[in-house]
């Protein structure tokens, strides 16, 4: 018996929310990303974990916040603590891998392209392991195709990311980015779902496995996450070199150094026809004219 689903048990609530948090994962990942590119060598790892961190928990937080308006009406749905802490893991870690990887070898072809199917694959990862921790009365089946498609998407969203992360210069475009990025990997986790089926176990009436209610394990376990994001956005709105726009990629040019004391205007010959000249009140390198001489002698 095929049990009936509802993605949307809370309407367009869950959905905006969810791509609110892919945005703003998004966004601040690659605002941390593009620091660690003006950063010295000791404080570059940190921007750049920071930058894996964020973007992980946004779209971490993005999928259960969706899966918030899942429901099953024929079975009640939990959550295993385990397998939904991994999945968490998996993203920070696997994006992690992605982040390092174009920040120390730049936007090159060979590391956008293993970078991005690295990241690509854990964001996918991440995703069917969250689905996984879903404890029903029933067993979850996937469409290939969906999946398929899922996968590609989310290799795609990640490649396109992490070019971006090295690549965009400015606030606003990379905001722009974030924004795309955020219909990217919340169309990912949609178009996954598009393919799940639910097959119920008649066997066991309407009773779940064991397991914690989205309300009492994911709720708590986002606070976290989003304290994180909070945290991220704090240091990012307050670091000047990630507010300044523009500013950022081109430095203002030094202020010209004050000009030495010029070399006095003296006519020629005048040093060794006025011995003592620059000796003279008003010191050396002021003009100090010299005094017309005594009128010439007629004989």
């Amino acid at each position: 018996m095929q049990g009936t689903i509802d993605g949307f048990n809370y309407g367009a609530v869950t959905p905006v929310a969810a791509y609110a948090m892919a945005c703003l994962g998004s966004a601040l990942g690659l605002r941390c990303t593009i620091r660690s590119l003006r950063s010295d060598s000791s404080w570059k790892p940190g921007w750049l974990a920071l930058g894996a961190a964020a973007i992980g928990s946004g779209i971490w937080t993005m999928h259960f916040v969706a899966m918030m308006g899942f429901h099953v009406a024929e079975t009640p749905v939990t959550y295993d603590l385990r397998q939904t802490v991994l999945s968490l893991v998996v993203a920070i870690v696997v994006v992690g891998v992605g982040v390092f990887v174009v920040g120390y070898r730049g936007a090159t072809r060979t590391a956008l392209l293993a970078a991005g199917l690295t990241t690509g694959l854990g964001v996918a990862a991440m995703h069917y392991i969250g689905m996984a921790s879903m404890r029903m009365n029933g067993r979850l089946e996937y469409s290939p195709v969906a999946v398929t498609l899922s996968v590609l998407i989310a290799v795609a969203a990640a490649t396109a990311a992490l070019w971006a992360a090295v690549s965009v210069k400015g606030f606003l475009p990379s905001l722009g980015a974030a924004l795309v990025m955020g219909v990217a990997v919340t169309g990912m986790h949609y178009t996954g779902m598009s393919g799940l089926t639910v097959r119920l176990h008649e066997a066991h009436g309407s009773q779940a496995p064991g397991g914690d209610a989205a309300i009492s394990i994911v709720l708590p376990m986002m606070i976290g996450p989003l304290a994180f994001l909070l945290l991220a956005a704090v240091v990012v709105m307050f670091d000047p070199d990630l507010v300044l726009g523009e500013g950022e990629w081109t430095a203002s040019p030094a202020p010209a150094a004050p000009a030495q004391n010029p070399a006095p205007d003296w006519p020629e010959g005048f040093g060794s026809a006025h011995p003592g000249a620059w000796d003279r009140p008003g010191g050396q390198g002021q003009q100090y004219p010299p005094q017309p001489g005594p009128p010439p002698v007629s004989y």
